[in-house]
């Protein structure tokens, strides 16, 4: 059994937020911290006060996390990026909205009264003396402490304070993991009615010492025990209350924030439940038979229906029946009363089914496709514009030396630039049939098989079926928002994503198959007509050989192949050199292309040169983050492995940005989650000289400093399959509506058969 916390945050936008800039204006971003620590950091919106971002992600996290907040920030070139404000919510908050929350929520200023974090380790205990009873306050060590000298450390110290007496212990120099082991002793009055107080201080030489948190004690709860000892969380001054006024001018973020606490049982617990989903996809559509797929789709709210289509996209998967399952969806959907020229168009679950499908299976084929010219619009900027009350004149310049160009040449210049764009998309998209994966050309070869028999005086309704999902519902988004689907790291400008709508709109008016059709709603776009309507043939031809060709291996189609060897993500990355044996300490090259497989981390000097090492994921013991004051650099990593002849090595490795730091720690961690031999404990900084920079310890071999965080990652489409949660999710979903279930399958059955009924579906004994 698996305790597991998901956390989804969709960040959507911001307004009326402060100028921080000269120019009146800012360029926001958001950090999301989990307990102080950044996961997240959203794209820079340039030059707005009302920023979109439109960014959703799923974290994975221990269930002890506390809250999670978001900063939103203002990116400077030249100095350190200002703080506009931030929202703070706490797990219990979270826990109070199970279906989530969603609303507009006001920033708050930042008070450094508040941004503490980290735990201390304490022993309270009652002394029996011939004096009298004593206090006894054992400060033992701390541990994530907050930074606040700009060397990336603190200097922190601690303040026990009790019964109006105040005692204080040494200075630990550039340290967030300190030790102390000093005690304090206090006399015990009668009665004890005073509190405790241990407070952290960051000491400053010239300036003001930094408050780093507190914990406070009550005494009398002492008595029973006598004795407390553990870690403890560190927790802020309160704030003194602040005025409406302040907090509404620092403006506002639009978030949807849910978090899902799991309890996933072993295997064989599910079992009843994946047989009875398994056998209904095998029997396929049964006329007079009420199909539980069905009553789901009924009974399923919008919110819910597209994580649910994802758990049972991703269960079929497993189970090597999504072939099955998206034809009885087809068949169950095609059965309805319908048009050939709107099928799929609603948000049923076959349609968020096929395309969730496309999501999980289909990302590298859709970055092979799109990748080259979404990289050519971003780098090119040309400025492409049909509507004539959108042409802007002064953005384009001048044609010659003394003319400028007018209205009818600028949009005449648009539609070459993006007629050009969009013969390199459609020749691209022509040659990829090969190259798309198996399991989707099975799935549209069904598509295309059941269309065409249920619409058989209209043949072109077999090809719009296929562009629905392909144009619509996933080449076009990726095209309007690539920074969504991984394809570009930032938000595109005003002008690129001009085009990116523009080239995003054409591949939607190809899909449909009837170019016309759009040009009666926007006839400026007639000029594009002889374009869209040879796009239209070639899309036609590509869907001809996309679902012509059988796939030769038997029973390949059904199931999402992940082999050992498939990559899981590369890159390059910047390594650190420190003393040590390691494959990747002694290579002179400082920076190299990583590989990471479902087999090991190897490395080279460049992109399909020859492997210079690789470490096993098997010797792999963690994979964390590193101290800022270690390299100068938060963006550094430490992956702690086992070397050749068994000694304890640690490669430190430098990302580009937080987002890519996560992105390596989540991977990381997902492909050596089920080692044996992790470890609990890691030092976050280097072994130099003779010590540990974060705790200074001389053992260079002793016990870690901090906790590990193996159960911390990010969500992606690329995860491994893991059918005991999706199973637990519908399991969780379907005991939800029970009622409404069961309200649904009665009507359905006076639908079907008013006097007998149909077949109730029966769970397999076993």
């Amino acid at each position: 059994m698996a305790l597991r916390s998901a956390l989804s945050v969709r960040i959507v936008e911001g307004r009326d937020l402060p100028a921080k800039d000269i120019t009146g204006s800012s360029d926001p971003y958001c950090i999301v911290k989990i307990d102080n620590e950044p996961i997240i950091r959203t794209a820079t919106v340039w030059k707005t006060l009302s920023p979109f971002w439109g960014e959703e992600y799923e974290v994975h996290l221990q269930p002890t996390f506390h809250s999670v907040s978001i900063y939103v920030m203002d990116e400077d070139a030249l100095s350190r990026d200002d703080v506009i404000g931030k929202v703070c919510i706490t797990r219990a908050m979270l826990a109070e909205h199970p279906k989530g929350y969603s609303g507009w929520v006001s920033l708050s200023e930042v008070d450094p009264n508040e941004e503490v974090q980290g735990e201390i380790h304490l022993c309270v205990e009652l002394l029996e003396g011939k004096g009298g009873r004593r206090l006894r306050c054992t400060v033992l060590e701390a541990r994530d402490l907050a930074k606040k000298d700009r060397n990336g450390a603190s200097d922190p110290f601690v303040r026990v304070r009790y019964n109006g007496k105040t005692q204080e212990s040494t200075v630990v120099k550039k340290s967030c993991y300190p030790r102390w082991n000093e005690s304090f002793e206090f006399e015990l009055p009668e009665p004890a009615g005073e509190k405790l107080c241990v407070e952290v201080w960051d000491w400053d030489l010239v300036s003001k010492n930094d408050f780093l948190g507190k914990v406070v004690f009550s005494v009398q709860g002492l008595w029973a025990a006598g004795r407390q000892e553990g870690w403890f969380r560190l927790q802020p001054h309160r704030s003194k209350p602040r005025e409406d006024g302040r907090r509404g001018s620092l403006g506002s973020l639009q978030l949807q924030l849910r978090l899902r606490d799991e309890t996933v049982l072993p295997s064989h617990c599910y079992q009843p439940l994946v047989q009875l989903l398994c056998q209904e996809v095998k029997s396929g559509r049964q006329d007079g038979r009420v199909h539980l797929v069905t009553l789901l789709d009924e009974t399923t709210t919008a919110e819910c229906r597209q994580e649910v289509a994802v758990n049972l996209v991703k269960l079929f998967l497993g189970q090597g029946l999504v072939k099955e399952f998206l034809d009885l969806l087809f068949e169950l959907e095609l059965a309805k009363p319908c048009e050939p020229n709107t099928l799929f168009r609603s948000n049923s679950l076959a349609s968020k089914s096929m395309e969730s499908f496309l999501k999980v299976t289909g990302m590298q084929y859709l970055h092979a496709v799109l990748g080259p010219i979404i990289t050519r619009v971003f780098e090119e900027k040309k400025y492409v514009e049909l509507d004539p009350s959108k042409v802007e004149i002064k953005d384009v310049g001048c044609s010659g030396l003394h003319r400028v160009q007018t209205e009818s040449e600028v949009m005449e210049q648009g539609r070459q630039h993006l007629q050009s764009y969009l013969r390199e998309l459609l020749d691209t998209i022509s040659k990829s049939a090969p190259t798309c994966p198996p399991v989707i050309r099975a799935a549209f070869r069904q598509l295309f098989q059941r269309v065409g028999e249920r619409f058989p005086e209209h043949q072109h309704a077999k090809f719009v079926a296929i562009t629905s999902f392909l144009c619509l519902r996933f080449f076009s988004p990726a095209i309007m928002t690539p920074k969504l689907f991984h394809l570009r790291d930032a938000h595109a400008d005003a002008r690129t994503s001009r085009t990116l709508l523009l080239l995003a709109k054409a591949i939607q008016m190809v899909g449909n198959m009837e170019p016309a059709a759009g040009r009666a709603k926007e006839a400026w776009l007639a000029p594009l007509q002889p374009a869209l309507q040879q796009g239209a043939s070639q899309m036609k031809a590509f869907i001809t050989r996309l679902v012509g060709t059988e796939e030769e291996e038997d029973g390949g189609e059904g199931r999402l192949r992940s082999p050992p060897a498939a990559v899981v993500k590369e890159g390059l990355l910047f390594v650190h050199k420190t003393r040590g044996k390691g494959p990747l300490l002694s290579c002179a090259a400082k920076k190299l292309h990583f590989c990471l497989t479902g087999e090991a981390l190897s490395f080279a000097k460049s992109p399909g040169a020859e492997r210079i090492g690789s470490i096993a994921l098997a010797n792999i013991r963690a994979a964390e983050k590193v101290e800022e004051k270690s390299f100068g650099s938060c963006h550094v990593m430490q992956v702690v492995y086992v070397d050749e002849n068994g000694q304890q090595e640690t490669a430190y490795l430098q990302c580009k940005c937080v987002n890519e730091l996560n992105q390596w720690l989540s991977a990381l961690r997902k492909v050596c989650g089920n080692n044996p031999q992790l470890l609990c404990a890691y030092h976050p900084g280097v072994f130099r000289g003779d010590k540990w920079t974060c705790c200074h310890q001389k053992d260079r071999t002793g016990l870690g400093c901090d906790r590990t965080r193996h159960g911390v990652t990010l969500q992606d489409w690329s995860d491994p399959l893991d059918p005991d949660a999706e199973a637990q999710r519908l399991f969780q979903h379907l005991h939800g509506l029970q009622q409404p279930l069961r309200e649904k399958y009665w009507e359905l059955v006076k639908m079907e058969d008013p006097q007998n009924g149909p077949q109730v579906p029966q769970c397999p004994r076993g």
